[in-house]
């Protein structure tokens, strides 16, 4: 929860959202650049890997280092481990196959994916108005995606596993928030960043006999800097919310798209298809929805005062 003298320091906290969702975009410029290169389960291990010292180095200028690295529920740990492995594996995956707007586009769905799971797990009461929000953001990913994922014999297999991996990546980060709803009650900030990097990274390592490779020295430091972008990125964005509250940060999340775009045609030569344009733009237009109604509840203003 914010403190008094945090949460009245909104700049602050936007501008450190917003360096940080270009930071991580960058990190996933990085992974995209080395993808032809090295194996995914390798990018994920130089991802979470390369993010300790940057972590350990955050944790011990809180305080006591083993104080911000005590976990009171170990199995909680591992499946958010797991689930964020496996998200981020499949992010990876999705990037090495299709172009940056695009996988950025399509993990707009998992909010949205979120409030999905958070009915079907945690029974939280969802009712007409943000159902048919939610709608209109899955409309928007359908129309990203089906290019991708038509049957026509013709389309790119390698496009269509990438679309999927996108989808997949999404859904199990909507998994990943499930989970730290319940974290939160019991386990510290600092020990959930450090005991994820640390389990994403000994579950990459297992992929190691299956095809790891000797990168030449540039794709090494590109997967170098990725870890390390990942980790201050990270760390970036857990700060803004010590200066801002969560329904002003939430909608910057979707200037990803920008910085996805101006990187993508940048470095990788490409643009935004009509398709993801449009899906965006639903992707989009749900999520402010849902954000503007729940903002709404949580002040008691609705107009009918009690939920759709």
């Amino acid at each position: 929860m914010l403190s008094r003298e945090t949460s009245a320091r909104p700049a602050r906290g936007i501008a450190l959202n917003v360096a940080a969702l270009f930071v991580l975009m960058c990190m996933a410029a990085l992974v995209k650049a080395a993808s032809d290169h090295v194996p995914t389960g390798q990018a994920v291990f130089a991802r979470a890997f390369f993010s300790l010292p940057v972590i350990l180095i955050w944790i011990a200028l809180q305080g006591p280092l083993m104080d911000g690295l005590r976990m009171a529920q170990p199995r909680q740990h591992l499946l958010r481990g797991l689930l964020g492995t496996a998200a981020l594996s499949l992010n990876f995956l999705a990037l090495a196959s299709l172009p940056l707007p695009e996988v950025t586009t399509i993990g707009f769905a998992a909010p949205l994916m979120t409030l999905v799971f958070a009915v079907l797990l945690l029974g939280e009461k969802v009712r007409l108005f943000r159902w048919t929000a939610v709608a209109i953001g899955f409309a928007g990913v359908v129309i990203v995606v089906w290019p991708n994922l038509s049957l026509d014999g013709n389309l790119n297999t390698v496009a269509r596993l990438g679309a999927l991996a996108a989808l997949g990546s999404a859904c199990c980060a909507a998994l990943v928030k499930i989970v730290l709803r319940r974290m939160v009650a019991t386990e510290t900030t600092p020990a959930i960043v450090f005991w994820f990097a640390t389990t994403a990274s000994a579950l990459a390592l297992l992929t190691l006999p299956f095809g790891w490779v000797i990168p030449p020295l540039p794709i090494a430091a590109l997967l170098v800097a990725a870890g390390v972008l990942g980790g201050i990125g990270q760390l970036m964005m857990t700060a803004s919310y010590r200066f801002a509250d969560a329904s002003a940060l939430a909608p910057l999340w979707y200037v990803q798209l920008l910085f996805a775009s101006l990187i993508g045609y940048l470095f990788f030569a490409e643009l935004p298809t009509s398709a993801t344009l449009m899906g965006a733009v639903l992707v989009i237009l749900s999520g402010l929805l849902i954000l503007w109604r729940e903002s709404k509840l949580a002040r008691g203003t609705s107009p009918r005062q009690t939920p759709l």
